[in-house]
């Protein structure tokens, strides 16, 4: 790619020639052939500020799970058949796509380059839920906790609550180590893993409304289960949000 961007000649016959092409011959029709580019540099520059904007308000929704795997995926939990209003997660939001234009690059960066999100994305969050407005309204935030990286998330969280006016507990502990979720190939196996992972202190855990802050979400099922343990332990209604969804749909 390196040698087809410096690449002064027909880049047609470069790809052709690359391609093994016997044929290969300048095509007459490319930006090197025609001496210009093909398409003006030149832009609108409010058009491109606006663009922004809008990509950095694609927020996405996070729909509630309502029914468990079939079989006994979560016997430690006790989780079974339909997840009834007593346990289920209310709908959420998660502030971007995964690596998407807009906020999903930094919130990639953020988790696997710095060891830390930026203070933009909490920024960024709070005008969301404020745009969101979740009813009943959130008293208080958690998260989900990692044992691989105990300070990421719930540093953020941290930050998030104080820009909301809102006290963080960090009621929620991982009792056992699990594999990575994106190992898992089903909801079975993305349930089973986190059956008895998660448990809530009770000596730190509201009983108002809250958020539950990750980072990112794909299945849904960790945000589920963990929201599942807070209900069970007496939170009124728990709201997930996520910085970036990794797929605009859940599977």
């Amino acid at each position: 790619m390196q040698a087809y961007m410096s690449h002064t000649g027909c880049l047609m016959e470069f790809l052709a020639k690359t391609l093994d092409d016997p044929n290969a011959k300048p095509c007459g029709k490319c930006a090197n052939c025609r001496g210009q580019p093909l398409l003006s540099p030149d832009y609108d520059h409010d058009l491109a500020n606006r663009a922004a904007i809008f990509l950095k308000r694609s927020h996405q929704s996070l729909q509630r799970r309502k029914q468990w795997p079939s079989g006994d995926a979560l016997p430690i939990c006790g989780f079974t058949g339909n997840i009834g209003n007593a346990l289920r997660a209310q709908e959420g939001r998660a502030l971007c796509l995964w690596k998407d234009a807009g906020w999903g690059r930094m919130v990639a960066a953020g988790k696997y380059d710095h060891g830390h999100f930026d203070d933009e994305l909490v920024g960024a969050c709070v005008e969301m839920i404020q745009q969101w407005k979740p009813e009943p309204a959130p008293e208080w935030v958690a998260c989900i906790p990692s044992l691989n990286r105990p300070v990421l998330v719930p540093d953020f969280a941290r930050r998030l609550a104080e820009a909301l006016g809102l006290p963080f507990h960090a009621c929620l502990q991982k009792a056992m180590a699990n594999p990575p979720q994106k190992e898992m190939q089903n909801s079975f196996q993305q349930a089973h893993n986190l059956d008895g992972v998660f448990v809530a202190d009770p000596a730190t855990l509201l009983p108002g409304p809250c958020l539950l802050v990750d980072d990112m979400t794909d299945s849904g099922w960790t945000l589920t289960v963990a929201a599942a343990v807070l209900r069970k332990a007496g939170c009124a209604a728990v709201f997930p949000v996520a910085l970036a969804l990794n797929s605009p749909r859940m599977d």
